[in-house]
């Protein structure tokens, strides 16, 4: 807190307070961290993005869809989107079967589900403003002759 409050030129306490009012107006509704799975042993998983085009319904248009679709506890994402598809849907899984599996057995026989695009992660290079490292590219030394 200390840190935060010499940025903000104010004391710890100000700070604590400004916080403590905006977690309450949930302005602030967590706090989370990014972790570089790659690098720590015993996370194996399948992110996918799906591309989901649904019919709105009547007085609740997206809404009621999309509450349907995140409280799946894959779902780790949804967004209401402008262009050809309407929701954008992040889930994660144990593997590929398993998220083909959510697509087809969960999320496609959904009511107002008219389509689903679904785009597999492969590799991340930067979430929530942080930049993953880079592969360590070869590094061999040329001697000219």
């Amino acid at each position: 807190m200390e840190v935060l409050a010499d940025m903000v030129d104010l004391s710890v306490d100000e700070v604590e307070k400004i916080i403590k009012s905006l977690e309450e107006k949930d302005i602030i509704l967590s706090y989370s961290s990014v972790i570089n799975w790659d690098k720590t042993a015993g996370k194996d998983s399948v992110a996918a993005m799906i591309d989901v085009k649904v019919t709105p319904k009547r007085e609740v248009g997206f809404d009621e869809i999309a509450e349907r679709i995140y409280r799946f506890p894959e779902v780790k994402a949804v967004y209401l989107m402008s262009g050809a598809f309407d929701l954008s849907v992040q889930i994660e899984g144990k593997t590929m079967k398993e998220v083909a599996f959510f697509v087809s057995n969960k999320l496609s026989t959904l009511d107002s589900v008219l389509s689903t695009t679904t785009h597999f992660l492969l590799k991340k290079y930067k979430h929530d403003g942080v930049i993953f490292e880079p592969e360590q590219k070869d590094k061999r030394i040329v001697v000219s002759p």
